[in-house]
Formats: structure tokens, sequence, C-alpha cells
């Protein structure tokens, strides 16, 4: 069974870039802060809207929504 690759937002290339430059992998971050990986990942690929953790992580990471 293959898996088809769904595209990165631009929002979540700013939470990549914002994760990187803090030296945070994805799991330490979700971690961390009590995010699900799943609704970071939903934010990353923009399948779910998953508003209040994408004001959460904007906040935490000084990024405009």
């Amino acid at each position: 069974m293959k898996r088809s690759i769904t595209p990165i937002t631009p929002f979540g290339w700013k939470i990549k870039q914002k994760l990187a430059e803090k030296q945070l992998d994805q799991s330490t971050f979700c971690d961390t802060y009590h995010i699900p990986p799943s609704r970071l990942s939903n934010l990353i690929h923009g399948t779910r809207k998953a508003k209040k953790y994408r004001k959460q992580i904007s906040e935490l990471l000084g990024i405009e929504e």
C-alpha cells in the first residue's frame, strides 16, 4: 500500500523553520507543550484546521497566523 505525501503548507514551513531555529524536533516540541503530534502534523500539512492548537503554536513559536 502506497501512502500519498501531503504537501507542506506555508504555515507548516514557518513551523518547521522556527523549530529548526530553536533546535527542537517536532516530538520534543509536542512533549514539552502537551500538543498531540497528530495536531502539529495536521497544521504542517493543512489536513485539519486545529484552531485551538494553531493559536497556541503560533504564540509559542512567534509565528503570525
